[in-house]
């Protein structure tokens, strides 16, 4: 069994710090010793969204002397649902400016620094070097892929947390008597397999009960306490409230961590899982480079204009039967084939004919496009913004989601 080797040499605790820690300081496992350990230590989230949200707090809570966060999105009222750091008043701001507000809120003896950028292959090295735990919050696999390379190329421990619908898992990866991340899955997903949160839904508590158990195993890295999660993968499932767990070892044909590994270097890895990780672009060296699929924009203005001059358009919407329940555009002829389902039932489809592809926001129906074009459809349109774009623009009665 390893834990990190965290040196409280020369940190004190001031007589406030004591009373705030003051249930850490009785635990005999924990005790002043720990918490100078967690005083001392520094810790990397990358996200600040679901599972970030419960990470930050209790790691600042804890007493973590230093986290650091990743993460250049807004607040969103989607957001609202399960991640907590956030409230109502918090929308349109960023995440990162309001989740330094409420760390320091919470625990001003916390440092905290914030990156308000796309984790890449050309900056998680550099953003990585400083922390002693790389704390894994993300959403998609390209990002999960080079948060776990980086980590094991720097050799520091990867916190994984995962979350999806009903179901998580938790592991240690990357500590030198372990696997890591390609050990137990050494390849992707094929792309569209897996559905994102946005795509699929989560329950709101559940990134709360994974980021909390995340940040428990932070916390027992640093101090010494209990038994890591290394060799070990938990399954939840809170649907029945089950816990199971897998007994994981190192993979001595591991890509990454085997006897003779082969990757060396952090690779392109939306190009290796063969998805976008960062808002459907790729990022080489800083510039964003479009697919080599043109996917043409019809705005929503456009599209209610042609639709009101009684013009013949198709409207194929992506998303899933649930979402069609929340809202759709039957009312302007639109008709509904899963993401998932359109390359199955391509025989249902004209490619003579002029159609606009609409989604929730326009993700996935570009990923459509991008599927139909090489099967002969070049008259496509996505539609920018989706249907939630329409429903706040141009009819206000629809409800977003």
């Amino acid at each position: 069994m390893s834990f990190i080797n965290i040196s409280a040499d020369g940190v004190e605790l001031s007589t406030e710090e004591v009373k705030r820690y003051s249930r850490h300081l009785i635990l005999p496992d924990v005790g002043v010793e720990g918490q100078k350990k967690l005083k001392a230590s520094s810790v990397l989230l990358i996200g600040a969204g679901g599972l970030g949200s419960p990470l930050a707090m209790y790691l600042a809570a804890a007493g973590v002397g230093r986290i650091g966060i990743v993460d250049y999105d807004t607040v969103d009222f989607t957001n609202l649902q399960r991640q907590v750091l956030y409230s109502t008043e918090d929308v349109g701001k960023t995440k990162l400016e309001v989740a330094a507000a409420r760390i320091k809120g919470i625990n001003p003896f916390a440092q905290v620094d914030t990156y308000n950028e796309p984790l890449t292959s050309y900056n998680a090295k550099k953003i990585f070097a400083p922390y002693d735990i790389i704390i894994d919050g993300t959403d998609n696999f390209p990002t999960r892929y080079l948060v776990n390379d980086a980590s094991v190329m720097l050799g520091k421990p990867n916190v994984y947390g995962s979350i999806f619908r009903f179901e998580g898992q938790l592991s240690v990866f990357g500590m030198p008597d372990g696997p890591c991340y390609r050990c137990l899955y050494p390849e992707p997903p094929p792309p569209g397999l897996v559905p994102s949160c946005a795509e699929g839904g989560v329950l709101g508590v559940l990134p709360g009960i994974v980021g909390t158990m995340q940040a428990a195993e932070a916390i027992k890295l640093i101090t010494g306490v209990g038994t890591p999660m290394t060799n070990r993968l938990l399954l939840f499932d809170a649907s029945e409230m089950e816990f199971n767990e897998m007994r994981l070892r190192k993979n001595p044909n591991c890509v990454l961590c085997g006897d003779n590994p082969t990757v060396t270097e952090l690779i392109d890895y939306e190009v290796f899982c063969g998805m976008p990780a960062h808002d459907h672009s790729t990022y080489n060296n800083g510039v964003v480079e479009e697919s080599d699929i043109e996917v043409r924009q019809m705005s929503l203005q456009t599209l209610k204009s042609r639709l009101d001059a009684g013009e013949d358009l198709l409207i194929l919407d992506v998303r899933e039967p649930h979402e069609w329940e929340i809202s759709n555009l039957s009312n302007h002829g639109s008709f509904l084939i899963p993401k998932g389902k359109v390359l199955e039932r391509i025989a249902e489809l004209d490619p003579n004919v002029e159609m606009v592809v609409q989604c929730r926001t326009g993700g996935r129906s570009a990923d459509v496009i991008r599927q139909l074009v090489p099967h002969g459809f070049n008259n496509l349109w996505n539609l920018d913004g989706g249907i939630n774009g329409w429903a706040t623009e141009i009819d206000t009665s629809i409800p977003t989601y």
